[in-house]
């Protein structure tokens, strides 16, 4: 009983994050005048970015139990869409580089995170051998 209010708990506040988050992206000036922020579409598209990545890092607890993988997948998810947000948003100010930069640290991560799960996927195979 404590399991499943534990996950019906991560997957409702997972959802609450994902469609705030998909909002402030998607219609920052809808979400600004309900939150009663200014509209400053740039940090609402960053704030949505950042608020699916968390559900969707909640996700992952779910799915993993191996915490490195979860955090490195939760990295991957969030600074990808930052650099995607701001490859988007390069009209409204920042540095030319600041996509291409944040990316880089998305395939580095990504590249850990393959690396990772391979680890695991290959201590449990031992496991399964022993």
């Amino acid at each position: 009983m404590r399991e499943r209010l534990i996950k019906a708990t991560v997957v409702m506040a997972a959802a609450l994050m994902l469609v705030s988050g998909g909002w402030a992206r998607l219609d920052p000036a809808g979400f600004a005048r309900w939150a009663g922020w200014p509209d400053h579409q740039h940090f609402l598209h960053d704030a949505g970015v950042f608020q699916l990545g968390i559900g969707l890092t909640m996700l992952s607890a779910l799915w993993w139990r191996d915490v490195v993988a979860v955090v490195l997948a939760g990295f991957v998810f969030t600074n990808t869409f930052h650099a995607v947000n701001h490859w988007l948003d390069r009209h409204l100010g920042g540095r030319d580089s600041d996509w291409w930069t944040l990316a880089i640290f998305s395939l580095l991560a990504g590249a850990a995170l393959v690396a990772r799960l391979s680890a695991l996927r290959a201590h449990d195979a031992e496991g399964r051998r022993a």
